[in-house]
C-alpha cells in the first residue's frame, strides 16, 4: 500500500467552546497514536519524534486545555477533566481509538483515560510518569504553596526570561552543549512570563501535587490495566520524578516492558529521539490491540474485590 508522505500539520478544533490545538501527521488509515505532553509543555515537545512515529501510525498530538496554542481558560484542570477532552478531542476529529502515550503529567492523563474511557484505549505508554509514586523534585512542590502565585510573576517575568535567553546565546558560541531535557525545561519555564498560562499552570499542578509531594496515584488501579499493553520509558537521569517510579510500576503491572534509557533526563523523547522512536515503534508492532470491554473490567474488579477481601495472616 503506497501511504502518504508523514508530514505534519497544526490545526485547532473547538471544544466546548474553547479552541483546542493539535499537531497532526501520518496516513489517517493507520492506527491513531494520540501524544500527551507534560505540564508547561505543549505539542511542541514531540517534534523531534513526531516524523518517525507517523511513519507507523497516524500520530495526533494535542496541546492540552491551559497549554500551548490552546485557551487557557478559568476551569477544571484535573486529571479527569483533561481525560475527557482527550476523549472529546478524538471523537470530534473521528476517531473511536488510540494507543496513548503520556509524559510526566501527561502520563498521568493517559492512566486516566485508560481508567474512565477504557473502551478507548488500546495501549498505553508511560513516559516519566506522574502518577506512580509520591516523590517529585522540591522546585514542583514548592510552586503549589499558597503564595506561589505572587512569587512566578516575578520570577517569569519576561525581563528575567530574556535575561536567561542571552545567557543561552552565549552559551551556544561556546564549546557547552545544554541536554535537550534542559532546553525543553527552560521553554516550559519561558512559558510562564503569560499570565493566563500561569494561571492554569498553578491550577493544574495544584490538582496533583501538593508541598508533601503527588496527591495523584494510579498505583491502587494499576491491576486494571493488566491485558492491555503497556510500555515505561524512564530517563536514567530524571531529576524530577525518580526513576525508581518506573520500576515499582513495572513489577506492579504483570506483563509491562520497562526500557529505562540510560542518556536521558526527564524527556527522553527529547535527549534519545532516535532510540525513542524505535522502541515505540517496535512495541507497537509487537503487540496485540487490547482494549478493555465491561466484562473483562467486571473481572478485574471482582479478582480485585476478592484480594482485598482475602483475610490477613
Amino acid at each position: 500500500m503506497n501511504r502518504p508522505e508523514a508530514k505534519m500539520r497544526t490545526a485547532a478544533v473547538s471544544l466546548h467552546g474553547h479552541r483546542i490545538s493539535y499537531r497532526e501527521a501520518g496516513d489517517p488509515r493507520l492506527p491513531v497514536l494520540l501524544l500527551v505532553h507534560g505540564i508547561t509543555s505543549s505539542s511542541a515537545t514531540w517534534e523531534p519524534v513526531i516524523p518517525g512515529l507517523a511513519e507507523h501510525a497516524h500520530v495526533i498530538a494535542p496541546d492540552l486545555l491551559g497549554h500551548g496554542e490552546s485557551d487557557k481558560p478559568a476551569t477544571d484542570y484535573s486529571l479527569g477533566a483533561l481525560a475527557s477532552l482527550l476523549r472529546d478531542l478524538l471523537l470530534r476529529l473521528g476517531h473511536d481509538r488510540a494507543s496513548v502515550v503520556g509524559h510526566s503529567l501527561g502520563g498521568g492523563v493517559a492512566m486516566q483515560f485508560a481508567y474512565q474511557y477504557y473502551e478507548h484505549c488500546d495501549r498505553m505508554v508511560l513516559v516519566s510518569s506522574g502518577g506512580l509514586g509520591r516523590e517529585v523534585s522540591l522546585a514542583l512542590r514548592a510552586a503549589t504553596l499558597p503564595g506561589a502565585e505572587l512569587v512566578l510573576p516575578v520570577i517569569a517575568h519576561r525581563r528575567v526570561r530574556d535575561a536567561g535567553l542571552a545567557v543561552s546565546r552565549l552559551l551556544e558560541r561556546l564549546p557547552i552543549r545544554l541536554q535537550p531535557s534542559m532546553v525543553e525545561a527552560a521553554r516550559g519555564y519561558a512559558s510562564l512570563a503569560d499570565l493566563p498560562a500561569r494561571s492554569a499552570f498553578v491550577h493544574t499542578l495544584r490538582s496533583v501535587v501538593g508541598p508533601g509531594g503527588q496527591r495523584v496515584s494510579a498505583t491502587d488501579r494499576l491491576y486494571l490495566a493488566q491485558g492491555r499493553p503497556t510500555l515505561i520509558v524512564w530517563g536514567a537521569g530524571d531529576t524530577l520524578i525518580p526513576v525508581a517510579h518506573a520500576r515499582a510500576a513495572h513489577a506492579a503491572l504483570a506483563g509491562s516492558t520497562l526500557d529505562v534509557f540510560e542518556k536521558s533526563g526527564h524527556f527522553p523523547h527529547q535527549d534519545e529521539p532516535a532510540r525513542f522512536v524505535r522502541t515505540v515503534v517496535d512495541f507497537l508492532q509487537t503487540t496485540q490491540t487490547s482494549p478493555l470491554d465491561r466484562a473483562a473490567l467486571r473481572a478485574l474488579l471482582t479478582a480485585g474485590q476478592a484480594e482485598d477481601e482475602r483475610p490477613s495472616r
